[in-house]
């Protein structure tokens, strides 16, 4: 049935109301040319960004990116899956391939962030459907749990989630250090790796230092950074 011939809800409304305004703005009004550069060209996005599924934490708003900047990847828990040789469904693995591989990108982003699901689940397992595909997928960050669990073992739940919401970051570097097609964009043309978390209680963003093992927050100021407590 045609969306014309049916009765819709609200947020479906909305959705359709949205699209007429980004229509207006990039086909009908002044940004008109900007899709009609990437149509013309292609994409060449310099930065691949591996985000939450988090309805609250769309890269796009968060850094305030136009169209054509970033090659998005969301999932459960911005989780990065260790390089596997059989030819499963790897749909994260995929995209990162045509990112490195295929677009050349210069940047891998891993971003996490405050009040994540995903790693909620792995401390309260009841919340998720037992044995099923949720559940499956965040054993990827298990190692990240366990290590928060041997650091703080009589630490509250809130504490063990945002420390494992950061450790699952640094996890995810290290699954990326383990594609070959990663390591040869890292050694002969320069790619480069962050992780950075945004606090969405507070709206501060973060950045894992991989010297000191620290996540620092990233001002404008210099680009000056101080430890997170």
């Amino acid at each position: 049935m045609a969306l014309q011939e049916r009765t819709l809800k609200k947020e479906i409304l909305k959705m359709v109301v949205g699209f007429h305004r980004f229509q207006q703005r990039f086909f009908n009004n002044q940004d008109s040319h900007l899709y009609e550069h990437l149509s013309s060209i292609g994409q060449s996005p310099k930065t691949l960004m591996i985000a939450c599924s988090d309805s609250r934490v769309d890269p796009a708003i968060l850094f305030s990116s136009s169209p054509g900047e970033m090659f998005v990847v969301r999932n459960v828990a911005n989780l990065v899956p260790p390089f596997e040789s059989n030819m499963g469904f790897h749909g994260v693995s995929a995209a990162i391939e045509f990112a490195v591989a295929n677009l050349k990108v210069e940047n891998i982003v891993v971003l996490g962030h405050r009040q994540c699901g995903g790693i909620r689940s792995l401390f309260q397992p009841e919340n998720v459907l037992k044995g099923g595909f949720v559940a499956q997928w965040m054993t990827i960050a298990e190692t990240a749990k366990l290590k928060v669990l041997e650091k703080d073992p009589h630490g509250d739940l809130d504490t063990h989630c945002r420390d494992c919401e950061k450790e699952s970051i640094v996890t995810s570097l290290q699954n990326l250090r383990s594609f070959p097609f990663i390591q040869d964009a890292i050694k002969n043309r320069g790619l480069e790796l962050f992780g950075v978390y945004f606090d969405l209680e507070n709206g501060h963003l973060w950045n894992y230092n991989d010297a000191t093992n620290v996540f620092d927050e990233v001002t404008l100021n210099g680009l000056r950074a101080t430890n997170l407590p």
